[in-house]
């Protein structure tokens, strides 16, 4: 399990993006730079990390199915993904 405390600062990430969208796409229109270095760092989507969705962790993450490797594995073994046969492991 990730720390309460990076989930919260991933969350506030999020938050901080989707607030400085629109304006660090005008800004980047126009080609101004320093505005845009002027806005918070963590408003950069590029700082944004996947986590897994049931358990925090951020490595072995899964996109198509937004969780980490370990916690599909034991999904996949105890039935709950459809379409997925367990095949040597």
């Amino acid at each position: 399990m990730a720390k309460e405390s990076m989930k919260a600062r991933e969350v506030k990430r999020a938050k901080l993006v989707e607030k400085y969208a629109e304006k660090r796409a005008r800004l980047k229109e126009e080609g101004d730079w320093t505005g845009l270095q002027k806005l918070p760092k963590n408003s950069s989507k590029v700082r944004l990390h996947n986590r897994c969705k049931l358990t925090g962790r951020p490595k072995g993450y899964m996109r198509q199915f937004g969780i980490s490797r370990i916690d599909f594995r034991e999904m996949a073994s105890e039935g709950l993904i459809p379409g997925v046969k367990k095949a040597s492991w």
